[in-house]
Protein backbone atom coordinates (compact mmCIF):
# COMPACT_ATOMS: atom_id res chain seq x y z
CA UNK A 1 0.00 0.00 0.00
CA UNK A 2 2.94 2.37 0.56
CA UNK A 3 6.52 2.87 -0.62
CA UNK A 4 8.95 5.27 1.01
CA UNK A 5 11.64 6.01 -1.55
CA UNK A 6 12.05 9.77 -1.22
CA UNK A 7 10.38 12.81 0.30
CA UNK A 8 9.71 13.88 -3.30
CA UNK A 9 7.37 10.86 -3.71
CA UNK A 10 5.13 11.20 -0.63
CA UNK A 11 3.16 7.95 -0.90
CA UNK A 12 4.24 6.51 2.46
CA UNK A 13 3.15 6.92 6.07
CA UNK A 14 5.94 5.35 8.09
CA UNK A 15 8.11 2.34 8.73
CA UNK A 16 6.22 -0.16 6.55
CA UNK A 17 6.60 2.08 3.52
CA UNK A 18 10.22 2.95 4.23
CA UNK A 19 10.98 -0.76 4.52
CA UNK A 20 9.35 -1.45 1.15
CA UNK A 21 11.34 1.37 -0.43
CA UNK A 22 14.59 0.12 1.08
CA UNK A 23 13.83 -3.37 -0.22
CA UNK A 24 13.39 -2.09 -3.77
CA UNK A 25 16.70 -0.19 -3.55
CA UNK A 26 18.50 -3.30 -2.32
CA UNK A 27 16.96 -5.41 -5.09
CA UNK A 28 18.18 -2.85 -7.63
CA UNK A 29 21.69 -2.84 -6.13
CA UNK A 30 21.86 -6.63 -6.21
CA UNK A 31 20.36 -6.99 -9.69
CA UNK A 32 17.49 -9.14 -8.42
CA UNK A 33 14.45 -9.62 -10.71
CA UNK A 34 11.82 -7.75 -8.70
CA UNK A 35 8.96 -5.53 -9.77
CA UNK A 36 6.67 -3.87 -7.27
CA UNK A 37 3.02 -2.89 -7.35
CA UNK A 38 1.58 0.02 -5.39
CA UNK A 39 -0.89 2.88 -5.57
CA UNK A 40 -0.40 6.50 -6.63
CA UNK A 41 -1.93 8.41 -3.71
CA UNK A 42 -2.79 11.79 -5.19
CA UNK A 43 -2.84 13.47 -1.76
CA UNK A 44 -0.21 11.26 -0.20
CA UNK A 45 -0.68 10.49 3.50
CA UNK A 46 -0.85 13.72 5.50
CA UNK A 47 1.14 16.85 6.22
CA UNK A 48 0.78 17.26 9.97
CA UNK A 49 1.57 20.45 11.83
CA UNK A 50 1.10 21.85 15.34
CA UNK A 51 -1.31 24.69 16.07
CA UNK A 52 -1.00 27.40 18.74
CA UNK A 53 -2.75 25.15 21.27
CA UNK A 54 -0.14 22.38 20.85
CA UNK A 55 -2.61 20.24 18.87
CA UNK A 56 -1.69 18.39 15.66
CA UNK A 57 -3.72 19.20 12.58
CA UNK A 58 -3.65 17.74 9.07
CA UNK A 59 -3.40 19.31 5.63
CA UNK A 60 -3.58 17.50 2.32
CA UNK A 61 -1.80 18.68 -0.81
CA UNK A 62 -2.59 17.73 -4.39
CA UNK A 63 0.59 16.33 -5.94
CA UNK A 64 1.25 16.19 -9.67
CA UNK A 65 4.02 13.52 -9.73
CA UNK A 66 5.65 14.87 -12.87
CA UNK A 67 8.68 12.60 -12.42
CA UNK A 68 6.68 9.41 -13.04
CA UNK A 69 6.47 7.72 -16.43
CA UNK A 70 3.09 7.01 -17.98
CA UNK A 71 3.22 3.40 -19.20
CA UNK A 72 0.16 3.93 -21.43
CA UNK A 73 -1.39 0.88 -19.75
CA UNK A 74 -4.77 0.94 -18.06
CA UNK A 75 -6.60 -1.78 -16.12
CA UNK A 76 -10.21 -2.06 -15.06
CA UNK A 77 -11.48 -3.25 -11.69
CA UNK A 78 -15.14 -3.70 -10.83
CA UNK A 79 -15.86 -1.84 -7.57
CA UNK A 80 -19.30 -1.29 -6.07
CA UNK A 81 -21.18 -1.67 -9.31
CA UNK A 82 -18.86 0.43 -11.45
CA UNK A 83 -15.94 -0.29 -13.78
CA UNK A 84 -13.00 1.63 -12.37
CA UNK A 85 -10.31 2.41 -14.96
CA UNK A 86 -6.84 2.85 -13.44
CA UNK A 87 -3.79 4.25 -15.15
CA UNK A 88 -0.45 2.57 -14.49
CA UNK A 89 2.60 4.74 -13.80
CA UNK A 90 6.24 3.66 -13.55
CA UNK A 91 8.74 4.86 -10.94
CA UNK A 92 12.30 3.61 -11.42
CA UNK A 93 14.37 6.78 -11.02
CA UNK A 94 15.05 6.73 -7.26
CA UNK A 95 17.61 3.94 -7.20
CA UNK A 96 14.84 1.33 -7.03
CA UNK A 97 13.65 -1.70 -8.92
CA UNK A 98 10.63 -0.92 -11.11
CA UNK A 99 7.61 0.23 -9.11
CA UNK A 100 4.26 0.32 -10.93
CA UNK A 101 1.64 2.57 -9.34
CA UNK A 102 -2.08 2.24 -10.01
CA UNK A 103 -4.02 5.50 -10.20
CA UNK A 104 -7.77 6.04 -10.15
CA UNK A 105 -7.36 9.75 -9.47
CA UNK A 106 -6.11 11.11 -12.78
CA UNK A 107 -7.88 14.20 -14.18
CA UNK A 108 -11.38 13.37 -15.34
CA UNK A 109 -11.69 10.14 -13.37
CA UNK A 110 -14.99 9.81 -11.45
CA UNK A 111 -13.35 7.40 -9.00
CA UNK A 112 -10.61 9.61 -7.57
CA UNK A 113 -11.76 8.94 -3.98
CA UNK A 114 -10.45 5.39 -4.19
CA UNK A 115 -6.79 6.40 -4.45
CA UNK A 116 -6.89 9.89 -2.95
CA UNK A 117 -5.23 9.38 0.47
CA UNK A 118 -3.13 6.59 1.91
CA UNK A 119 -5.11 4.97 4.75
CA UNK A 120 -7.70 7.72 4.41
CA UNK A 121 -11.47 7.60 4.54
CA UNK A 122 -13.64 4.81 5.87
CA UNK A 123 -14.03 1.08 5.34
CA UNK A 124 -15.28 1.40 1.78
CA UNK A 125 -12.35 3.61 0.80
CA UNK A 126 -9.92 1.04 2.26
CA UNK A 127 -11.52 -1.94 0.54
CA UNK A 128 -11.72 -0.11 -2.79
CA UNK A 129 -8.01 0.74 -2.58
CA UNK A 130 -7.12 -2.83 -1.63
CA UNK A 131 -9.13 -4.16 -4.57
CA UNK A 132 -7.24 -1.84 -6.89
CA UNK A 133 -3.93 -2.90 -5.36
CA UNK A 134 -4.66 -6.63 -5.44
CA UNK A 135 -7.00 -7.31 -8.33
CA UNK A 136 -5.75 -4.36 -10.37
CA UNK A 137 -2.16 -5.21 -9.54
CA UNK A 138 -2.38 -8.71 -11.04
CA UNK A 139 -4.14 -7.32 -14.10
CA UNK A 140 -1.46 -4.65 -14.46
CA UNK A 141 1.25 -7.31 -14.50
CA UNK A 142 -0.65 -9.15 -17.24
CA UNK A 143 -1.09 -5.96 -19.28
CA UNK A 144 2.59 -5.05 -18.85
CA UNK A 145 3.71 -8.51 -19.94
CA UNK A 146 5.43 -9.24 -16.63
CA UNK A 147 5.54 -12.96 -15.88
CA UNK A 148 5.86 -13.46 -12.14
CA UNK A 149 7.21 -16.66 -10.60
CA UNK A 150 6.39 -15.56 -7.05
CA UNK A 151 3.88 -13.07 -5.67
CA UNK A 152 5.05 -11.56 -2.38
CA UNK A 153 2.12 -10.17 -0.40
CA UNK A 154 3.61 -7.55 1.91
CA UNK A 155 0.98 -7.34 4.66
CA UNK A 156 -2.69 -8.25 4.29
CA UNK A 157 -3.45 -5.24 2.09
CA UNK A 158 -2.54 -7.27 -1.01
CA UNK A 159 -4.78 -10.28 -0.30
CA UNK A 160 -7.26 -9.60 -3.11
CA UNK A 161 -4.44 -10.39 -5.54
CA UNK A 162 -4.76 -13.98 -4.32
CA UNK A 163 -8.49 -13.90 -5.01
CA UNK A 164 -7.74 -12.66 -8.53
CA UNK A 165 -5.20 -15.46 -9.10
CA UNK A 166 -7.80 -18.01 -7.99
CA UNK A 167 -10.44 -16.46 -10.26
CA UNK A 168 -8.09 -16.66 -13.26
CA UNK A 169 -7.52 -20.37 -12.69
CA UNK A 170 -11.21 -21.10 -12.15
CA UNK A 171 -11.97 -19.36 -15.45
CA UNK A 172 -9.67 -21.94 -17.06
CA UNK A 173 -11.83 -24.74 -15.64
CA UNK A 174 -10.14 -25.53 -12.33
CA UNK A 175 -12.18 -26.18 -9.21
CA UNK A 176 -11.91 -23.67 -6.37
CA UNK A 177 -9.90 -26.11 -4.24
CA UNK A 178 -7.39 -26.83 -7.00
CA UNK A 179 -7.14 -23.15 -7.99
CA UNK A 180 -6.50 -22.26 -4.33
CA UNK A 181 -3.85 -24.95 -4.00
CA UNK A 182 -2.03 -23.86 -7.15
CA UNK A 183 -2.21 -20.21 -6.08
CA UNK A 184 -0.69 -21.11 -2.70
CA UNK A 185 2.34 -22.46 -4.56
CA UNK A 186 2.88 -19.02 -6.11
CA UNK A 187 2.47 -16.80 -3.04
CA UNK A 188 4.59 -15.86 -0.03
CA UNK A 189 3.31 -13.63 2.76
CA UNK A 190 4.89 -11.27 5.29
CA UNK A 191 3.04 -10.19 8.41
CA UNK A 192 4.41 -7.04 10.02
CA UNK A 193 2.61 -6.45 13.30
CA UNK A 194 1.01 -8.21 16.26
CA UNK A 195 -1.04 -5.07 17.01
CA UNK A 196 -4.75 -5.66 16.42
CA UNK A 197 -5.23 -2.45 14.38
CA UNK A 198 -2.67 -3.73 11.86
CA UNK A 199 -4.59 -6.95 11.20
CA UNK A 200 -7.68 -5.86 9.28
CA UNK A 201 -11.03 -7.62 9.35
CA UNK A 202 -14.04 -6.88 7.14
CA UNK A 203 -17.68 -7.91 7.23
CA UNK A 204 -18.64 -10.22 4.38
CA UNK A 205 -21.72 -8.14 3.62
CA UNK A 206 -19.47 -5.14 2.96
CA UNK A 207 -17.08 -7.21 0.82
CA UNK A 208 -20.05 -8.38 -1.23
CA UNK A 209 -21.35 -4.82 -1.55
CA UNK A 210 -17.93 -3.68 -2.80
CA UNK A 211 -17.74 -6.74 -5.15
CA UNK A 212 -14.47 -7.82 -3.54
CA UNK A 213 -15.53 -11.46 -3.91
CA UNK A 214 -14.47 -11.05 -7.54
CA UNK A 215 -16.43 -14.07 -8.81
CA UNK A 216 -16.08 -16.24 -5.70
CA UNK A 217 -18.93 -16.91 -3.28
CA UNK A 218 -19.37 -16.68 0.48
CA UNK A 219 -18.28 -20.21 1.42
CA UNK A 220 -15.08 -19.85 -0.60
CA UNK A 221 -14.20 -16.45 0.84
CA UNK A 222 -15.00 -17.71 4.35
CA UNK A 223 -12.63 -20.64 3.81
CA UNK A 224 -9.92 -18.17 2.87
CA UNK A 225 -10.35 -15.52 5.54
CA UNK A 226 -12.96 -16.68 8.05
CA UNK A 227 -16.03 -14.74 9.15
CA UNK A 228 -15.50 -11.85 9.64
CA UNK A 229 -12.94 -11.87 6.85
CA UNK A 230 -9.40 -11.43 8.20
CA UNK A 231 -6.90 -10.08 5.70
CA UNK A 232 -4.04 -11.59 7.70
CA UNK A 233 -5.64 -15.03 7.92
CA UNK A 234 -6.37 -14.93 4.19
CA UNK A 235 -2.78 -13.90 3.48
CA UNK A 236 -1.54 -16.89 5.45
CA UNK A 237 -3.99 -19.33 3.85
CA UNK A 238 -3.11 -18.09 0.38
CA UNK A 239 0.64 -18.57 0.85
CA UNK A 240 3.15 -21.40 0.58
CA UNK A 241 5.55 -19.70 3.00
CA UNK A 242 5.09 -16.92 5.56
CA UNK A 243 7.36 -14.89 7.80
CA UNK A 244 7.52 -12.41 10.61
CA UNK A 245 10.03 -9.58 10.51
CA UNK A 246 12.30 -10.41 13.46
CA UNK A 247 13.08 -13.63 15.29
CA UNK A 248 10.95 -12.59 18.23
CA UNK A 249 8.09 -11.49 15.97
CA UNK A 250 8.21 -14.76 14.02
CA UNK A 251 7.63 -16.64 17.28
CA UNK A 252 4.92 -14.19 18.34
CA UNK A 253 3.13 -14.50 14.98
CA UNK A 254 3.28 -18.30 15.14
CA UNK A 255 1.65 -18.17 18.60
CA UNK A 256 -1.02 -15.78 17.28
CA UNK A 257 -1.95 -17.65 14.12
CA UNK A 258 -0.42 -21.13 14.31
CA UNK A 259 -3.56 -22.77 15.72
CA UNK A 260 -5.49 -22.05 12.52
CA UNK A 261 -5.99 -24.63 9.80
CA UNK A 262 -4.46 -24.38 6.32
CA UNK A 263 -1.65 -21.97 7.14
CA UNK A 264 2.10 -22.48 6.71
CA UNK A 265 4.62 -22.44 9.53
CA UNK A 266 5.58 -18.82 10.20
CA UNK A 267 9.33 -18.32 10.45
CA UNK A 268 11.31 -15.09 10.43
CA UNK A 269 13.36 -12.87 8.16
CA UNK A 270 14.52 -9.88 10.15
CA UNK A 271 14.07 -6.51 8.51
CA UNK A 272 17.01 -4.49 7.25
CA UNK A 273 17.63 -0.95 6.03
CA UNK A 274 19.32 0.41 2.92
CA UNK A 275 22.71 1.60 4.07
CA UNK A 276 23.26 3.63 0.90
CA UNK A 277 20.24 5.73 1.86
CA UNK A 278 20.63 6.00 5.62
CA UNK A 279 24.32 5.73 6.47
CA UNK A 280 26.49 8.82 6.07
CA UNK A 281 29.14 7.68 3.54
CA UNK A 282 31.78 9.45 5.61
CA UNK A 283 30.87 7.22 8.55
CA UNK A 284 31.25 4.15 6.36
CA UNK A 285 34.71 5.23 5.19
CA UNK A 286 35.85 6.22 8.68
CA UNK A 287 34.72 2.87 10.06
CA UNK A 288 36.47 0.88 7.33
CA UNK A 289 39.70 2.86 7.69
CA UNK A 290 39.50 3.13 11.49
CA UNK A 291 39.69 6.89 11.06
CA UNK A 292 38.30 9.68 13.24
CA UNK A 293 34.63 8.80 13.70
CA UNK A 294 33.84 11.33 16.42
CA UNK A 295 34.50 14.42 14.32
CA UNK A 296 32.14 13.14 11.60
CA UNK A 297 29.48 12.41 14.20
CA UNK A 298 29.86 15.90 15.64
CA UNK A 299 29.51 17.42 12.18
CA UNK A 300 26.22 15.54 11.75
CA UNK A 301 25.12 16.64 15.20
CA UNK A 302 25.81 20.27 14.27
CA UNK A 303 23.75 19.88 11.08
CA UNK A 304 20.82 18.61 13.13
CA UNK A 305 21.20 21.39 15.70
CA UNK A 306 21.36 23.99 12.92
CA UNK A 307 18.21 22.56 11.35
CA UNK A 308 16.44 22.73 14.70
CA UNK A 309 17.58 26.33 15.20
CA UNK A 310 16.28 27.26 11.76
CA UNK A 311 12.91 25.55 12.28
CA UNK A 312 12.31 26.11 15.98
CA UNK A 313 14.45 29.15 16.87
CA UNK A 314 16.04 27.04 19.61
CA UNK A 315 19.80 26.51 19.93
CA UNK A 316 20.68 23.15 21.44
CA UNK A 317 24.15 22.55 22.82
CA UNK A 318 26.68 20.57 20.81
CA UNK A 319 28.50 19.37 23.94
CA UNK A 320 25.38 18.04 25.70
CA UNK A 321 23.91 14.55 25.33
CA UNK A 322 21.20 14.47 22.65
CA UNK A 323 18.54 11.75 22.63
CA UNK A 324 16.38 11.11 19.58
CA UNK A 325 12.90 9.59 19.47
CA UNK A 326 11.22 9.56 16.06
CA UNK A 327 8.58 7.13 14.81
CA UNK A 328 4.86 6.81 14.19
CA UNK A 329 2.79 8.26 17.03
CA UNK A 330 1.25 5.13 18.50
CA UNK A 331 0.31 4.84 22.16
CA UNK A 332 2.12 1.52 22.66
CA UNK A 333 5.42 3.11 21.59
CA UNK A 334 5.25 5.29 24.74
CA UNK A 335 6.96 8.39 23.44
CA UNK A 336 6.33 10.17 26.73
CA UNK A 337 7.67 7.44 29.01
CA UNK A 338 10.81 9.40 29.84
CA UNK A 339 8.71 12.25 31.29
CA UNK A 340 6.48 10.21 33.58
CA UNK A 341 8.42 10.98 36.76
CA UNK A 342 9.25 14.66 36.48
CA UNK A 343 11.11 14.75 39.81
CA UNK A 344 13.76 12.41 38.39
CA UNK A 345 14.21 13.71 34.84
CA UNK A 346 13.49 17.42 35.32
CA UNK A 347 16.88 18.40 36.85
CA UNK A 348 18.68 16.98 33.81
CA UNK A 349 16.37 18.79 31.38
CA UNK A 350 16.44 22.05 33.31
CA UNK A 351 20.25 22.18 33.20
CA UNK A 352 20.44 20.95 29.60
CA UNK A 353 22.57 17.99 30.62
CA UNK A 354 20.07 15.84 28.72
CA UNK A 355 18.46 17.09 25.50
CA UNK A 356 15.72 15.27 23.59
CA UNK A 357 14.46 15.76 20.05
CA UNK A 358 11.18 14.17 18.96
CA UNK A 359 9.52 13.88 15.58
CA UNK A 360 6.37 12.00 14.71
CA UNK A 361 3.07 11.81 12.85
CA UNK A 362 -0.22 10.32 13.96
CA UNK A 363 -2.83 8.87 11.64
CA UNK A 364 -5.35 11.65 10.93
CA UNK A 365 -8.08 9.63 12.69
CA UNK A 366 -5.93 8.42 15.59
CA UNK A 367 -7.06 10.52 18.54
CA UNK A 368 -4.74 8.77 21.01
CA UNK A 369 -1.75 9.29 18.74
CA UNK A 370 -2.55 12.97 18.42
CA UNK A 371 -2.95 13.27 22.19
CA UNK A 372 0.53 11.76 22.58
CA UNK A 373 1.98 14.36 20.21
CA UNK A 374 0.20 17.13 22.10
CA UNK A 375 1.78 15.91 25.35
CA UNK A 376 5.23 15.92 23.76
CA UNK A 377 4.71 19.48 22.51
CA UNK A 378 3.71 20.55 26.02
CA UNK A 379 6.95 19.10 27.38
CA UNK A 380 8.75 21.12 24.72
CA UNK A 381 7.14 24.25 26.17
CA UNK A 382 8.08 23.22 29.71
CA UNK A 383 11.72 22.70 28.76
CA UNK A 384 12.24 25.02 25.77
CA UNK A 385 16.04 24.78 25.79
CA UNK A 386 16.32 21.02 26.02
CA UNK A 387 13.21 19.39 24.48
CA UNK A 388 12.27 19.83 20.82
CA UNK A 389 9.39 18.46 18.74
CA UNK A 390 9.84 18.62 14.95
CA UNK A 391 6.51 18.55 13.12
CA UNK A 392 5.61 16.84 9.84
CA UNK A 393 8.05 13.94 10.18
CA UNK A 394 9.43 12.69 6.84
CA UNK A 395 12.44 10.96 5.25
CA UNK A 396 14.60 14.08 5.24
CA UNK A 397 14.01 14.76 8.94
CA UNK A 398 14.61 11.10 9.75
CA UNK A 399 17.97 11.22 7.97
CA UNK A 400 19.10 14.18 10.05
CA UNK A 401 18.00 12.46 13.26
CA UNK A 402 19.50 9.00 12.73
CA UNK A 403 22.82 10.60 11.79
CA UNK A 404 22.92 13.49 14.28
CA UNK A 405 21.65 12.23 17.65
CA UNK A 406 23.91 10.63 20.27
CA UNK A 407 21.35 8.13 21.58
CA UNK A 408 18.36 6.51 19.85
CA UNK A 409 15.55 5.91 22.35
CA UNK A 410 13.11 3.03 21.82
CA UNK A 411 10.70 1.94 24.54
CA UNK A 412 7.54 0.25 23.19
CA UNK A 413 5.50 -2.18 25.27
CA UNK A 414 6.61 -5.73 24.60
CA UNK A 415 5.97 -7.70 22.42
CA UNK A 416 4.12 -5.18 20.26
CA UNK A 417 7.06 -3.93 18.17
CA UNK A 418 7.42 -6.52 15.44
CA UNK A 419 10.79 -5.24 14.31
CA UNK A 420 11.36 -1.49 14.21
CA UNK A 421 13.97 -0.18 11.79
CA UNK A 422 14.80 3.36 12.84
CA UNK A 423 17.25 2.03 15.41
CA UNK A 424 19.05 0.08 12.68
CA UNK A 425 19.60 3.30 10.74
CA UNK A 426 20.90 5.02 13.84
CA UNK A 427 23.23 2.12 14.66
CA UNK A 428 24.80 2.27 11.19
CA UNK A 429 25.80 5.86 11.93
CA UNK A 430 27.28 5.13 15.34
CA UNK A 431 24.24 6.48 17.18
CA UNK A 432 23.85 4.18 20.18
CA UNK A 433 20.53 2.49 20.90
CA UNK A 434 18.88 2.74 24.31
CA UNK A 435 16.03 0.29 23.98
CA UNK A 436 13.75 -2.35 25.38
CA UNK A 437 14.62 -5.81 24.12
CA UNK A 438 11.91 -6.10 21.50
CA UNK A 439 11.78 -6.56 17.73
CA UNK A 440 15.21 -6.59 16.08
CA UNK A 441 17.02 -5.21 19.13
CA UNK A 442 17.50 -8.54 20.89
CA UNK A 443 19.35 -9.85 17.85
CA UNK A 444 21.98 -7.11 17.78
CA UNK A 445 22.24 -4.79 20.75
CA UNK A 446 24.46 -5.96 23.62
CA UNK A 447 24.00 -3.78 26.66
CA UNK A 448 27.07 -1.80 27.57
CA UNK A 449 28.94 -3.00 24.48
CA UNK A 450 27.28 -1.52 21.38
CA UNK A 451 24.28 0.16 23.02
CA UNK A 452 22.12 -0.20 26.12
CA UNK A 453 19.10 -2.34 26.98
CA UNK A 454 16.47 -1.71 29.61
CA UNK A 455 16.27 -4.33 32.35
CA UNK A 456 14.20 -7.37 31.46
CA UNK A 457 11.55 -8.31 34.03
CA UNK A 458 12.34 -11.84 35.27
CA UNK A 459 8.87 -12.74 36.51
CA UNK A 460 5.52 -13.46 34.92
CA UNK A 461 3.98 -11.21 32.30
CA UNK A 462 3.02 -7.78 33.56
CA UNK A 463 -0.07 -5.68 33.01
CA UNK A 464 0.38 -2.58 30.86
CA UNK A 465 0.50 -0.39 33.96
CA UNK A 466 3.07 -2.64 35.66
CA UNK A 467 5.19 -2.82 32.50
CA UNK A 468 5.12 0.97 32.15
CA UNK A 469 6.29 1.41 35.74
CA UNK A 470 9.03 -1.22 35.44
CA UNK A 471 10.35 0.17 32.18
CA UNK A 472 10.22 3.77 33.39
CA UNK A 473 12.35 2.93 36.41
CA UNK A 474 14.72 0.89 34.26
CA UNK A 475 15.00 3.70 31.72
CA UNK A 476 15.99 6.18 34.42
CA UNK A 477 18.50 3.77 35.93
CA UNK A 478 20.26 2.90 32.67
CA UNK A 479 20.13 6.45 31.29
CA UNK A 480 21.32 8.24 34.42
CA UNK A 481 23.72 5.66 35.86
CA UNK A 482 25.26 4.28 32.65
CA UNK A 483 24.60 6.40 29.56
CA UNK A 484 25.10 9.88 31.02
CA UNK A 485 28.33 9.07 32.92
CA UNK A 486 29.82 7.33 29.88
CA UNK A 487 29.00 10.22 27.57
CA UNK A 488 30.47 12.90 29.81
CA UNK A 489 33.33 11.01 31.44
CA UNK A 490 34.56 8.32 29.06
CA UNK A 491 34.72 9.51 25.46
CA UNK A 492 37.10 6.70 24.51
CA UNK A 493 34.60 4.03 25.56
CA UNK A 494 31.75 5.88 23.85
CA UNK A 495 33.59 5.93 20.52
CA UNK A 496 34.49 2.24 20.90
CA UNK A 497 30.78 1.51 21.39
CA UNK A 498 29.97 3.55 18.27
CA UNK A 499 32.42 1.43 16.26
CA UNK A 500 30.90 -1.79 17.60
CA UNK A 501 27.40 -0.49 16.82
CA UNK A 502 28.34 0.12 13.19
CA UNK A 503 30.02 -3.26 12.99
CA UNK A 504 26.94 -4.99 14.42
CA UNK A 505 24.46 -3.34 12.06
CA UNK A 506 26.20 -2.81 8.73
CA UNK A 507 25.43 -6.28 7.33
CA UNK A 508 23.22 -8.06 9.85
CA UNK A 509 20.57 -5.34 9.63
CA UNK A 510 21.05 -4.28 6.02
CA UNK A 511 18.41 -4.45 3.30
CA UNK A 512 20.95 -6.31 1.14
CA UNK A 513 21.02 -9.17 3.65
CA UNK A 514 17.23 -9.07 3.96
CA UNK A 515 16.72 -9.16 0.17
CA UNK A 516 19.07 -12.12 -0.24
CA UNK A 517 17.27 -14.02 2.50
CA UNK A 518 13.89 -13.49 0.86
CA UNK A 519 15.27 -14.90 -2.39
CA UNK A 520 17.15 -17.78 -0.80
CA UNK A 521 14.69 -18.77 1.93
CA UNK A 522 11.29 -17.93 0.44
CA UNK A 523 11.27 -17.23 -3.28
CA UNK A 524 13.51 -20.06 -4.51
CA UNK A 525 11.80 -22.81 -2.43
CA UNK A 526 8.39 -21.53 -3.56
CA UNK A 527 9.39 -21.59 -7.24
CA UNK A 528 10.88 -25.08 -6.92
CA UNK A 529 7.77 -26.36 -5.16
CA UNK A 530 5.49 -24.84 -7.78
CA UNK A 531 7.51 -26.50 -10.53
CA UNK A 532 7.28 -29.85 -8.74
CA UNK A 533 3.52 -29.44 -8.39
CA UNK A 534 3.20 -28.60 -12.09
CA UNK A 535 5.32 -31.61 -13.05
CA UNK A 536 3.14 -33.93 -10.93
CA UNK A 537 -0.02 -32.57 -12.51
CA UNK A 538 1.46 -32.95 -16.01
CA UNK A 539 2.32 -36.59 -15.32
Amino acid sequence: MEYGLSTSLPIYSGGLGILAGDYLKAARDLGRPVVAIGILWRQGYTNQYIDQNSQPYDTFAEYDFDELEDTGVTVTVRVRGEDVVCKVWLCNHLGNSPLYLLDAGYPGSPHAWMTRRLYGGGKQDRIAAEMILGIGGVRALRALGVEADVYHFNEGHAVFAGVELIREKMNLGLSFERAWNETRHQVVFTTHTPVAAGNEVHDHSLLQHMEAYNGLHYDQMRDLGGDPFSMTVAGLRLSFMANGVSKLHGRTAQRMWGHLESIPLIFSITNGVHSGTWQDPRVKVAFERRADLWSIHMDNKRKLIQYIEQKKKVKLREDALLLGFARRAAEYKRGDLIFRNASIIEPYLATGRIQIVFSSKAHPNDGMGKELIARLVKFEKLYPNSVVFIENYNIDIATLLVQGCDIWLNNPRRPQEASGTSGMKAAMNGVLNLSVEDGWVGEGVQSGINGWLLDFHPGESLSEKEQDEWDMQSLYRVLLQEVVPTYYNDRKRWVEMMILSIDMSRWQFSAHRMCREYFDLMYTPTVNNARNLLAQQTV
